[in-house]
């Protein structure tokens, strides 16, 4: 192995052995001048709040890193009074959230970026084409973009949660690549507060109200997407329980986190339902042993045909799986034993490369000083598509988190081609490579701050 590690902001170079072996013809052709893009990541730095990238490669046998810093033109954020929100990627777009300190009256909004590699579909594979390093496309902060938080992806669109404006913005990838007329998106009304939301084929969309007062405690609002801007409400209906923060759509069916288990309801995308014709049904994930309080979640994930969320504490934490799909949705809990003073993250999922399903969850420090770790769930031992048997397979320590609220928690995300993972870990300012082949680290790079979101796009670079 060999290290070469500079001051943050230049060249960081770790060569670690890979488990993948290289074919006679690559070994001939990748000298040691040559170096293969293997993946694209891009992260948030809490400390600096801004976005970072960098990109790793292959060269010969080795794998190196390249960390280049800051996104080029990334707006100069305030690092006492912003925050970097979320951000999701679709196709080579990325949207940032920026939240601030006075309800958005400071400066607030969101950043676009171009992350600048190609990927094209050839039926049983995608070629990557690293064309061009990221860049801003576009941002708007100012006072009036209401304090975003959530940000969401359905069906090929960005929905960005305005709080303090009571509603959300669309935004279409292919707008915001050509900085049409569109580029700034669309705003409906739906929701108040920390909203949360599910769009359901780009025909309705269901915001939550995070209320506790008796008039709005529970909202939910149904807004028509072929209506922006105030008229947007078709209808609202209430739980009969408060404290909503998550939501999901999944399989013609809509998911909510209140302060007990989930509710669902049929999404009613053609509006033919009211207030009260709204058929809420419940989940209960449980109660806590020693309270008798009910056991909630406050995030969903998907895979295919089944949501995922986390619940519960110590010998009671669990992975939560429901089909979707099913006339009937039940929960299955899959119990992950987790140490006192550690919390568990909502589940990340990849297929690899060898057509494993997994499911990553970390362990992240809430108090004291107990070993954080990344939790591997097999989703699908038996390679049915049921997850019904899915189950923990291994436990990987990494490095500390920095939590702070909704901040500093570890994250994961993969390549393109199933082969990699890339953890942050926020309170050692590193990042750390995982191979999806034998789910082991193959390298811990030092890139400073405050590494926190991570997002990879991009597989090994096609050269024909």
């Amino acid at each position: 192995m060999r290290k070469h590690i500079y001051l943050r902001g230049m060249l960081v170079i770790l060569s670690i052995a890979v488990a993948t072996p290289l074919s006679a013809a690559e070994s001939s052709t990748n000298t040691a001048e040559e170096s293969i893009p293997l993946v694209r990541v891009i992260w948030q730095d809490r400390e600096d709040k801004a976005v970072h990238w960098g990109q790793f490669e292959q060269n010969g046998s080795q794998v190196t890193f390249q960390n280049q810093n800051t996104i080029p033109g990334f707006p100069e954020l305030d690092t006492e009074r912003n925050e970097l929100v979320q951000m999701d990627r679709l196709g080579r777009v990325v949207l940032v959230g920026v939240r601030d300190d006075d309800d958005g009256n400071y400066q607030s909004g969101w950043v676009a970026l171009d992350l600048g590699v190609r990927m094209h579909s050839h039926g049983d594979h995608q070629d990557c084409i690293y064309h061009e390093p990221p860049f801003v496309l576009s941002s708007m902060i100012d006072q009036a973009q209401g304090n975003p938080a959530h940000l969401y992806t359905y069906e090929g669109n960005f929905y960005l949660a305005n709080d303090k404006r009571n509603g959300f913005t669309q935004f279409a990838p292919l707008h915001l690549l050509r900085k049409d007329d569109q580029q700034h998106g669309t705003f409906y009304q739906g929701g108040a507060g920390h909203i949360t939301l599910a769009a359901v084929e780009g025909k309705v969309a269901y915001s939550t109200w995070m209320s506790y007062d008796e008039a709005n405690a529970g909202r939910i609002d149904v807004s028509d997407l072929s209506k922006p801007g105030d008229a947007s409400i078709a209808y609202s209906f209430r739980l009969p329980v408060s404290g909503l923060h998550g939501a999901t759509a999944n399989s013609g069916k809509v998911f909510f986190a209140p302060s007990d288990g989930v509710y669902y309801v049929d999404a009613d995308v053609n509006l033919k339902q009211s207030g009260e014709t709204v058929e809420l049904k419940h989940l209960s994930l449980g109660q806590d042993a020693e309270n008798n309080r009910p056991y909630r979640t406050g995030a969903f994930a998907t895979h295919r045909n089944w949501v995922l969320c986390t619940t519960g504490k110590q010998d009671e934490a669990a992975l939560c799986l429901i089909d979707a799909a099913a006339e009937e949705p039940s929960v299955i809990k899959l119990e992950i034993d987790t140490p006192d003073g550690l919390t568990l993250t909502t589940p990340a999922m990849v297929v690899t490369a060898a057509g494993k399903r997994y499911a990553f969850l970390f362990q992240d420090r809430k108090t004291g000083d107990k070993q954080e770790k990344l939790v591997v769930v097999d989703l699908d031992p038996n390679g049915d598509r049921d997850l019904s048997d899915a189950t923990v397979i291994k436990q990987l320590e990494v490095g500390a988190s920095q939590v702070e609220g909704h901040y500093g928690h570890h994250e994961i995300d993969f390549d393109a081609d199933g082969n990699w993972g890339v953890v942050s870990n926020p309170g050692t300012g590193q990042l750390q490579l995982l191979s999806l082949s034998d789910l082991e680290f193959k390298g811990t790079y030092e890139v400073g701050g405050m590494p926190t979101k991570v997002l990879c796009i991009g597989g090994k670079e096609t050269r024909h």
